[in-house]
């Protein structure tokens, strides 16, 4: 059984990314939806998560989520996280348990593994729990990786996200090859900005 969850739905700026879990015996203890989670309790859990369980991240980039939507981007990243564990298990699932309420199955021509979506999965089934983790410490790792070359917009404490200090930001310096332009505040300023040259 697999767990999948993405994290990086909202934010203006940044990749979506999935993660795909499934977890050892004994499972880690303490999972939970990674929100739930203090930062230091997050990279305890998803260093023993990489250790122990078997793993695999799908990302996806801003350029695809402006040509998908954010919706079809994230389902995008579910399938390749899924992929790329069943490619280092050598094996297909009986079922991969996807958080909230509808799944790639369907919606993505590569699925092919029978899903059930789980409304606050996260916080109930530990392997989705599991996954909830790795999305999250995966993004916020990239994030912080892009803030150290675009220093203006505070990505390493919002991870991207329309926070004051973000929007404050963008409207000072426009946005970066990493915002997404399909995202309103972005596609606002960016027409303002056109308008204005």
């Amino acid at each position: 059984m697999i767990g999948v969850d993405e994290a990086g739905r909202g934010p203006l700026a940044g990749p979506v990314v999935a993660a795909a879990v499934v977890l050892c015996k004994p499972r880690p203890a303490g999972l939970d939806d990674s929100k739930k989670l203090t930062r230091d309790r997050r990279a305890v859990l998803e260093a023993s998560i990489k250790r122990r369980c078997r793993w695999a991240v799908g990302v996806v980039e801003v350029d695809q989520i402006d040509e998908l939507n954010i919706f079809g981007a994230t389902m995008l990243a579910m399938t390749l996280a899924v992929q790329g564990l069943c490619e280092q298990l050598g094996t297909t699932p009986r079922e991969v348990l996807i958080d909230g309420n509808l799944t790639p199955a369907g919606r993505r021509p590569e699925w092919c593994w029978q899903a059930r979506p789980i409304v606050g999965g996260d916080g109930i089934e530990p392997c989705i729990s599991a996954a909830s983790i790795i999305a999250k410490e995966h993004r916020d790792r990239l994030m912080r990786e892009l803030a150290e070359a675009h220093p203006h917009y505070g990505w390493e404490r919002n991870a991207g996200y329309g926070t004051p200090e973000h929007l404050t930001a963008l409207r000072r310096h426009g946005p970066t090859p990493h915002h997404r332009r399909s995202f309103a505040p972005v596609s606002q300023l960016s027409l303002e900005l056109e308008t204005l040259s």
